[in-house]
């Protein structure tokens, strides 16, 4: 095995290294599969099936990857890799790895994640290991190098693409006998849902089952859905809703781009609209997102993100939190190897430079539909950076950018 000193390895591991010397533990273990973004940010590892373990101390790291994957494994980890069948417990194989390749004997303390498999942490216990959790790696996780902030940005160019394809497939929908019409057939969540992920997919980018398309409520049968929580939103199965003149339809995208980074986009739209609620709420949402992303300051406490957010919503006259009109959740949330994650808007954390944060302010009633936009950002020293830029018109166009 080739020895890997901290310098060859991502910027996270100099906080794990921090952490370890701070409590005196004897190392950092790590198991999970290619869906766990912190095995991807650990490893850079995506295409493998199974478990893998990262074990790292002493400055070195070893990864532990199924058999099969052996040979990519040692592609983008370099020679510290080793290989496991496919059926060997991952956590049995860390545990071996911290006697045998790290020459670290039972008894000290094996820091992990919160969300460790259990019984990865059973084996390291019986391996005779005291096992203890850290936050280290979700606290260095939450702000992006400039290699990581480059991958989400690429991807968000992406979303934007998709996002422009959703909008001028609407704007060239016809209303007809109370639907939407386009390409000579009814217009659907399902279909407009494929155009956006067939850009997606022409530019290297991912779905990652994140791409949904809702409508507002219709009062005409079928049990309401939350989407992202939100009361007032009704989502019915994909090839089953047909888009209307007049309604709320939303689109959110959430790409992963080839190196595992996401993207974070929402609209909303409407088609042949009356000018009425749906109107205002869009103005409210949109000023709502303008004092989000400029409350994005670095040493701010995140949630005063969110409390700009529902200040500029009730504003404009709606009742934040009420029984029909809401704004979802914590307005916003970080942004990388996953979708959602931290920092959130909900806590007092202050936002530190280079983090990537979605603004998503989401407004619901419940007799007349939705509107939801959201927007990418990085936080920087003097203020935040958009990552990508798309047109927030709720009436669709046809137009490029």
């Amino acid at each position: 095995m080739t020895d890997e000193r901290s310098a060859d390895l991502p910027p996270g591991y100099d906080a794990l290294a921090d952490e370890l010397a701070a409590r005196g533990a004897t190392a950092f273990v790590h198991v999970g599969d290619r869906f766990d973004a912190d095995v991807r940010y650990l490893t850079s590892l995506s295409g493998f099936d199974g478990e893998c373990a990262v074990v790292f101390a002493d400055g070195r790291r070893v990864v532990s990857v199924p058999a099969r994957a052996r040979v990519e494994a040692e592609r983008v980890v370099g020679g510290s890799v080793r290989a496991h069948d496919a059926d060997a417990p991952a956590g049995r194989r860390a545990a071996e790895i911290l006697s045998e390749a790290l020459g670290r004997p039972p008894g000290g303390t094996v820091l992990v994640p919160r969300r460790i498999p259990h019984d990865a942490a059973v084996y390291l216990e019986r391996a005779g290991y005291d096992v203890a959790s850290t936050s280290a790696l979700a606290a260095a996780r939450t702000t992006k190098t400039d290699a990581e902030r480059d991958r989400i940005r690429r991807v968000q160019r992406v979303a934007i693409r998709a996002m422009a394809r959703a909008e001028e497939t609407l704007a060239a929908s016809t209303p007809r006998d109370g639907a939407l019409v386009w390409d000579g057939g009814p217009l659907s969540t399902e279909r407009l849902r494929r155009r956006a992920n067939a850009v997606l997919a022409a530019h290297g980018a991912g779905g990652a089952g994140n791409t949904v398309v809702s409508v507002g409520p219709r009062g005409d049968g079928g049990p309401p859905a939350a989407v992202e929580r939100t009361p007032a939103a009704v989502e019915r199965p994909p090839d089953a809703v047909e888009l209307r003149p007049g309604e709320t339809v939303t689109v959110r995208l959430a790409p992963r781009g080839p190196r595992g980074y996401h993207g974070f986009l929402a609209r909303t739209f409407v088609v042949a609209g009356d000018g009425g609620w749906e109107r205002r709420a869009h103005v409210a949402a949109e000023a709502a997102l303008n004092a989000g992303l400029a409350a994005l300051e670095a040493g701010a406490p995140a949630c005063d993100v969110r409390e700009e957010v529902l200040a500029e919503v009730a504003a404009y006259g709606f009742d934040v939190g009420g029984p029909t009109s809401v704004v979802v959740g914590d307005a916003g949330h970080g942004v990388g190897l996953a979708r959602r994650e931290p920092p959130a808007l909900a806590d007092e954390t202050p936002i530190e430079a280079g983090a990537v944060l979605a603004v998503t302010p989401t407004i619901g009633d419940s007799g007349e539909g939705t509107v939801a936009l959201a927007d990418l950002a990085v936080v920087t020293d003097d203020g935040f950076e958009l990552l990508g830029e798309r047109s927030r018109s709720i009436v669709p166009c046809s137009r490029s950018s």
